[in-house]
C-alpha cells in the first residue's frame, strides 16, 4: 500500500524541528543529535508508524523503535574506564609512606611486586591526596632548641632501593646538628653496633662538623 502524502501542516513541523534525511545518521546506528530524535517523535504523533518513518528518512527502523521506545532523546554516555590503579590503592599509599613520598619507587614496587607497569605521571597522580598528609606529619616533628656545639641528634631510618636490580632494604643513619641543623647521612647494609659507632665515627670527622 503506497504512503499517503504529507499534508502542509506537517511539511512545517517536520521543518521546524530540522526533520530530513539530511540531518539523520545515513546507517541510523548513531542517533546523536536532539533534532533528529524530535522528528521522529513528531512524526509518530502524526499518526506515522516506525516502518513509515525510517523509509521516509532514509534509515533503519531500529533506531527509530528505540527512540519511541525511550520518548525521547538521551544523551550517550561513555562506559567509565577502569583506572590501571584499581584495586592498587592500599598499596600505593603504604609503598608512598614507606618510601617518604618517592613517587618513582612506588612504581617500581607496583611493577616488581604486583607486575603492573603503570607511568610515573599515574602514579603522581595517585599519590598527590597523601602528599599534604606526609607534609602534615613532617611539621608535626618538634624542633628541639640548642646552643652551638652542645646537642648532636643521631637515628637510624630505613628504606628499600632497587641495587642492580634488586630491591634491597638500606639502613640510614642520620646526625644532626641541635643548633644548625646540619644532617650527616651515612647508608648501611645492618643496624647493628658496629654501624652506629662507625656512623658517629665518620661524622665527626665529615667538614660540616669539625
Amino acid at each position: 500500500m503506497p504512503l499517503p502524502p504529507l499534508k502542509l501542516e506537517n511539511v512545517k513541523n517536520m521543518q521546524e524541528y530540522n526533520c530530513s534525511p539530511d540531518n539523520l545518521n545515513p546507517q541510523g546506528e548513531l542517533m546523536k543529535q536532539q533534532e533528529d530524535v524530535e522528528c521522529i517523535l513528531t512524526l509518530h504523533t502524526l499518526g506515522w508508524g516506525h516502518k513509515r518513518i525510517a523509509k521516509e528518512l532514509g534509515i533503519s527502523k531500529n533506531p527509530v523503535k528505540k527512540y519511541l521506545k525511550q520518548k525521547g532523546w538521551v544523551p550517550y554516555k561513555s562506559p567509565k574506564r577502569k583506572k590501571v590503579t584499581s584495586g592498587l590503592e592500599d598499596r600505593i599509599k603504604e609503598y608512598f609512606f614507606i618510601h617518604r613520598g618517592n613517587a618513582d619507587v612506588v612504581r617500581q614496587e607496583l611493577l616488581k611486586n604486583h607486575s603492573r607497569h603503570i607511568s610515573l605521571r599515574t602514579i603522581e597522580r595517585a599519590v598527590k591526596p597523601f602528599r599534604d598528609e606526609l607534609q602534615v606529619k613532617a611539621q608535626a616533628t618538634l624542633r628541639f632548641e640548642t646552643p652551638p656545639g652542645k646537642q648532636l641528634q643521631i637515628d637510624f631510618g630505613s628504606t628499600r632501593l632497587y641495587i642492580q636490580d634488586k630491591l634491597t632494604q638500606v639502613f640510614l643513619f642520620v646526625a644532626t646538628l641541635g643548633f644548625s641543623r646540619r644532617i650527616y647521612v651515612k647508608p648501611f647494609l645492618h643496624e647493628q653496633q658496629s654501624s652506629w659507632f662507625k656512623g658517629i665515627e665518620e661524622a665527626f670527622f665529615w667538614r660540616y662538623y669539625r
